[in-house]
């Protein structure tokens, strides 16, 4: 089975790009991101380097070296508009698409579970204050 040692170490570079690309997707609102989600989404890459799936020890173990970097690179580089913000990440995410096909299906199926959760993260980091007055414990449905 192919995994992500098995690439290139150009195809290993956009990879890693993968989280913060889905980082700024699950963003929210508006474009931009602020301090306290880029302080969240890179706890939450150094928490899956060694708590996510064993599987992709190696893949967040390099994601977590270039994080930082890749999310102020690619937040300073892409549109403010939503819109067109996000027309240019998925546009992106069709770039790594042939990269995601040459891994094994096990593995592209965990890479893919743990974008998702990254997603969920990112998303629960940008509650405002208010929110956590009115709502302080998450409710399915109303705050989730």
């Amino acid at each position: 089975m192919t995994t992500y040692r098995d690439l290139d170490e150009q195809e290993k570079k956009e990879l890693q790009k993968f989280p913060a690309y889905v980082s700024l997707l699950a963003r929210g609102k508006t474009g931009g991101l602020d301090k306290k989600e880029l302080q969240s989404v890179i706890r939450f890459t150094h928490i899956k380097t060694f708590s996510g799936n064993p599987f992709l020890s190696a893949f967040f173990a390099d994601v977590e070296k270039t994080f930082e970097k890749n999310m102020r690179d690619l937040d300073a580089t892409l549109p403010q508009n939503k819109e067109e913000r996000e027309m240019m990440i998925r546009r992106e995410f069709g770039k790594l698409e042939p990269i995601c096909k040459k891994l094994g299906r096990d593995y592209a199926r965990e890479i893919m579970n743990s974008m998702k959760s990254y997603a969920k993260q990112v998303s629960k980091a940008h509650r405002n204050i208010l929110e956590y007055f009115i709502f302080p414990m998450p409710i399915n449905g109303i705050t989730d």
